[in-house]
């Protein structure tokens, strides 16, 4: 591997006492941020290492996730299902050792504020309303940053934020994160409005992880590794585009590939198993498949008692899309 790389795709986690990102130099001048007061990156795994740790990226996505990691740009990772998008991003916190991913899944109703904040007023007010509520009712017990919000604090160290399905997302949304990702900074209204706009909060690392808030403005240090993945559904603004290092992934090709792969995931079970590979390929060629539809059948067919493995395989690897028509 090149010497420049810092995320090498090893699967292995950092050495003891070593910092990968080391090496990694200053960010280019106009993605440079400075919030503070710096924070200690949280303890941890990845949260999903098994996947982390079985991930084989290709060398193209290797290449680009560095590129991200140097540019401090978002990571637009597209291809169809089942070639390992979102694991690149725990591959990524696992090797270089940034702890646990925070995980932000988009759907149609999705906003900008979802990913930064909630904030529960009704709660507060109930709260409020108590013979024994104190005069000044601390704000930031009702405050929790989402995902975005929190990988968006000042840590000293980039925190990785896995924005999932974002072509699922509304029309807007790609538009709003962009004055996002450009300031590297946001603000929660609910306390710039007070006299002490500052509070301790909750974060999307669980119920305990609180941190203060000052003058209402949150804003990066190291600015986040994100990757957003996407399958394709819908085109994405130029302006968006262009602000993203960008890789699509492909789905492994060849029985020698495919072979690894399930030997990375199931070891010992998946002994025997070329004959599923086979039909894996086979069915490949009439439609869309997913390489963990494989590795269930490989699973499944090591334990159940299927006369039939063939036929058993087939219900587990059903057609994503529909078998391609033969005119």
């Amino acid at each position: 591997m090149p010497d420049w790389l810092i995320y090498t795709g090893s699967r292995n986690g950092p050495e003891d006492g070593a910092d990968p990102l080391g090496r990694l130099p200053d960010p280019p001048p106009w993605r440079a941020f400075d919030g503070g007061p710096v924070l200690p990156s949280p303890p941890g795994g990845s949260g999903n290492e098994h996947q982390a740790t079985t991930y084989r990226p290709s060398d193209d996505a290797v290449q680009q996730a560095n590129a991200a990691l140097y540019l401090r740009r978002p990571l637009l990772v597209t291809g169809p299902p089942g070639t390992g998008k979102s694991t690149l991003a725990y591959a990524v916190a696992h090797e270089l050792g940034l702890g646990p991913v925070l995980h932000w899944p988009i759907t149609s109703r999705t906003t900008l504020r979802d990913g930064l904040y909630q904030y529960d007023p009704l709660t507060r007010l109930y709260a409020a309303g108590r013979a024994d509520a104190p005069a000044d009712e601390n704000i930031g017990r009702y405050i929790r940053l989402g995902p975005l919000g929190t990988a968006l604090l000042p840590y000293a160290r980039p925190r990785v934020l896995l924005v999932d399905e974002i072509d699922k997302s509304d029309i807007d949304l790609p538009n709003d994160l962009l004055t996002i990702f450009e300031k590297g900074e946001y603000e929660i209204p609910e306390l710039t409005r007070r006299a002490d706009p500052s509070a301790e909060v909750m974060t999307a690392d669980g119920p305990g992880a609180r941190v203060t808030v000052t003058a209402g403005t949150v804003r990066c240090n190291a600015f986040p590794f994100v990757v957003m993945t996407s399958n394709g559904e819908r085109e994405f603004p130029p302006a968006f585009l262009r602000r993203c290092v960008t890789v699509e992934l492909r789905q492994p090709s060849g029985a020698a590939e495919l072979s690894a792969i399930v030997r990375e995931h199931l070891g010992p079970l998946a002994e025997q198993s070329d004959d599923l590979v086979r039909r894996f390929l086979e069915r490949s060629t009439s439609g869309t498949l997913a390489t963990d539809q494989l590795l269930n059948a490989v699973y499944l067919c090591r334990h159940a008692a299927a006369a039939d493995r063939r036929a058993l395989a087939d219900r587990i690897m059903p057609y994503l899309t529909g078998p391609i028509d033969d005119d």
